[in-house]
Order: C-alpha cells, then sequence, then structure tokens
C-alpha cells in the first residue's frame, strides 16, 4: 500500500521506517526541512534504538520524505496517518492547534486523491477530537463528506521511547478506531503483515473509544508506578525493602510484577502529558478524577523525597553535587519531564554546584539548553570526583557498574533514585523506597 505520513517526531518517523519494514510504499511529510533532509538521508531525527537501520535500508527506495503536502496527491497515498504533537497546554488540557492546522492542509488535497483515502488520527486526543475537531476541518476544507469521500479512523498508538521498533513490531494489541467499513478495511491492510506474522490481538471499536483506550492504558499504568511509589515511601518509613514487597504481591496476577519497581517516578512525554490532559478533560466534562489527580501529586513529590533524604545526611550549599542521569529513562534523548529537572532546580535552590552526566550525549545538550550554567562531564568518574553527594535519576544500565568511582567523591553520600548502586561499606547509601 501507499501510505504518507503527516508528522516525524517519534511517532511519525517510527511508523514510517516500521510502515516500509512491513513491505509499504511510504512518503512523510514534515514542515522541519532539516528533518526531511535528515530522513531522505536514512538519519533518524530522534534517538531511537534500531530506527537508523531501519531507515539506512528503506530512505530513497520505499519510504521518502517531503515538506509539501501536495506530493501526497501524485504520490497516490491510499492511507494518511496524522501524526503531529498535541502538546499541553497551562491546566493541562490538550492544545490541537498543530493537528488541527496538518488537517487543514491535508483536507485541502483530499478531494484531488484518487479512491478512497483514509485519513487516520495517530495523535493522542481525548475523546471526541477525531469526530468533533479533524472530521469537520477535513470536510470543510475538502469539500467532501466522512464516511462516503473519504473515511476517517483513530489508532492509538502505544510506542514506548527506548524500544518504539520493538513496540511497533512485536505489539500487545492494536485498536482500530472506525465508523465505516472502508476504513476498517484499510486499516486491516495497512495492519496485515504484522497480524498476520505477529497474531496480534485487534480491537475494533469507535473512534472515541480508541481516544480513550490510549488514555486509559498510559493513566492506569501511571497510578500504578505512584501506587508502589507511595507503598515503598511506607516501606521506607517502617525500614521494609519495598523490592522484596513488589516481588511478592507482583506474583498475585491480578496485580503483575510490571510497573512494580518503586522510585523517583515517571516523565517523558507521554505520562505527565496523557495524565494530566485525562484529568482536565474529566473536569471539563464534570467529574473529578481524584485517584489519578492523587497519581499526579505522589509522582511530583517523589523527587523531593529524594531532596530531603539527601539533606539528612549533608548541607550542599556551596559544594560538587553531582547527578547521575538526565533523560527520562535509559535508552533515549528525551529530557522532557525528566525527574532530573526538579532534582536540578532543588539542588540549585539548597545552592549547590551541580555537575551532572549522562551517557546520551543528546539528553546531555537537550538538558544544557534548559540548565546552561550546569557543568555536564563525559563520563560517571569526573563526575563523582570530589562531589559532596550524588544522586541516580536514570537507571543506565552502565551505572550499575559503579563501584570504586564512589571513592572519588569528597563525600560518600549517594542517594539512588532508581535502586541501580550496589550498597557497599564505605558509601552512606539511601534507598528512596527501600533501606
Amino acid at each position: 500500500m501507499k501510505i504518507g505520513i503527516v508528522g516525524s517526531g517519534y511517532v511519525g518517523t517510527t511508523i514510517a521506517a516500521c510502515f516500509a519494514d512491513l513491505g509499504h510504499d511510504v512518503m512523510s511529510v514534515d514542515v522541519d526541512e532539516s528533518v526531511v533532509r535528515r530522513l531522505n538521508d536514512g538519519e533518524a531525527p530522534i534517538s531511537e534504538p534500531g530506527l537508523d537501520d531501519l531507515l539506512g535500508r528503506y530512505a530513497g527506495d520505499t519510504l521518502f520524505a517531503t515538506t509539501e503536502y501536495d506530493d501526497l496527491v501524485d504520490f497516490g497515498a491510499e492511507v494518511i496517518f496524522l501524526a503531529l504533537p498535541t502538546p499541553s497546554n497551562e491546566d493541562g488540557s490538550i492544545d490541537t492547534a498543530v493537528v488541527e492546522t496538518g488537517a487543514e492542509a491535508l483536507g485541502r488535497l483530499l478531494a484531488d486523491v484518487e479512491g478512497y483515502p483514509t485519513v487516520v488520527v495517530k495523535s493522542t486526543v481525548v475523546p471526541g477530537t477525531t469526530e468533533d475537531v479533524i472530521g469537520p476541518i477535513l470536510e470543510r476544507e475538502s469539500g467532501g463528506v466522512a464516511g462516503t469521500d473519504f473515511g476517517l479512523a483513530m489508532n492509538p498508538e502505544f510506542l514506548r521511547e527506548g524500544s518504539a521498533v520493538s513496540d511497533f513490531t512485536d505489539p500487545d494489541k492494536l485498536v482500530f478506531g472506525t465508523a465505516d467499513d472502508r476504513a476498517r478495511e484499510a486499516l486491516e491492510a495497512v495492519y496485515a503483515p504484522l497480524i498476520d506474522d505477529a497474531d496480534v490481538p485487534v480491537v475494533h471499536t469507535g473512534r472515541r473509544e480508541a481516544e480513550m483506550i490510549k488514555y486509559a492504558n498510559n493513566a492506569f499504568l501511571a497510578a500504578k508506578v505512584s501506587l508502589i511509589n507511595e507503598i515503598g515511601n511506607v516501606c521506607k518509613a517502617y525500614g521494609v525493602d519495598a523490592y522484596e514487597v513488589a516481588d511478592a504481591i507482583g506474583l498475585d496476577d491480578r496485580i503483575g510484577e510490571a510497573f512494580l519497581r518503586s522510585g523517583v517516578g515517571w516523565g517523558g512525554s507521554c505520562f505527565p502529558k496523557d495524565v494530566d490532559a485525562i484529568v482536565a478533560a474529566a473536569r471539563e466534562a464534570g467529574y473529578d478524577p481524584q485517584l489519578l489527580q492523587a497519581a499526579i501529586d505522589v509522582n511530583d513529590r517523589q523527587p523531593e523525597r529524594m531532596l530531603d533524604l539527601m539533606d539528612r545526611h549533608v548541607d550542599v550549599e556551596g559544594e560538587r553535587v553531582a547527578v547521575l542521569g538526565l533523560a527520562f529513562k535509559p535508552g533515549t534523548d528525551d529530557v522532557r519531564n525528566s525527574r532530573a529537572i526538579p532534582i536540578i532546580e532543588g539542588l540549585q535552590e539548597r545552592g549547590a554546584e551541580v555537575i551532572a552526566y549522562d551517557p546520551n550525549d543528546g539528553a546531555t545538550a537537550h538538558m544544557r539548553e534548559r540548565f546552561p550554567d550546569v557543568e555536564y562531564l563525559a563520563s560517571a568518574s569526573p563526575t563523582l570526583s570530589g562531589a559532596h553527594a550524588a544522586l541516580v535519576v536514570t537507571d543506565w544500565p552502565e551505572f550499575a557498574d559503579l563501584d570504586r568511582e564512589f571513592d572519588l567523591m569528597s563525600n560518600r553520600v549517594v542517594i539512588d533514585g532508581r535502586r541501580v548502586i550496589e550498597r557497599r561499606e564505605g558509601l552512606t547509601y539511601e534507598g528512596l523506597t527501600w533501606d
């Protein structure tokens, strides 16, 4: 099939490369000329394992990028995915301006696309957006009618940064939100190679339900993380090993072992934005989701709890403090809502001289833009050298190998927010939610 992708961020770039790998012809549209140039050169504009390999294999052959929406007409796109960002407003609600602009540009050429083109919303949007916002824009700009002249569907993504390619190729489920048979058949054809090879469960549902499934998925997982962190905080108060508790309760199949590692909390582009958005949407609809708000509150408190543990052992005013880990999770360069941000802010409020290290150069570059006065070093050893305290914020595998590097510290206080450091004699070690 011929597939168009509007937007080349984490989601758009990943699905473009993966659809090409499924045997489709793909055309990506993005307004950023530098992104388009990199895609056509076979280079990923984002840091994601496995993506450069796929782009290098298909770019210039079955995968092309352009800045012109009109190119989708000559290309003969049969299915066009809208994979544009929906950032948060100050009140937590989503800003659909970019998606709406993309829908307007797409709508203006939709009538010229042969056949029954199907527009698929891949962006994360609150229930009703596909039908009540995107659909009317496409109809107005094209002069056509959704369900008659073109298809309109919602197909939420469940791609985790750091494992997006493998999440695409081995998904837990596919969700097809449609209102007509031709749109459903188009999505089935797009994913047919994946469905046949991986035996993936397919959920056929309405467009509003598909939108809500994405939010429900992330809200549930975020709440689970906050719940285990709250339990971990109670364990800490009683001197109980939270990880032994988690291992035991994870054996209950009603609970499951996934997402039971307590620590400094969740960040990134999905959980914070999606939980805030569904809370804001629920309130607008007249319901106050108190449990989800509590999940947010617990998560927001974890970095300060980590700093409080440090305060019990040292006064860091005027002292060097090492921060290990800047990306919100290992395997990515994304620092959006990273727990390192409130940690660094709290250290600076305490008058500390912050020294930071992340194994990913991209994450370091992104954080430097936010905190230009922090000193960023190229490895863990010089970062720890002379430090009065060290805070471990991201569970990069290489941090688990650190040992004698801590002997370089002037005061060997280690606050571990991810349980990756081996406790040993000579370290004043504090786990965030365990003893």
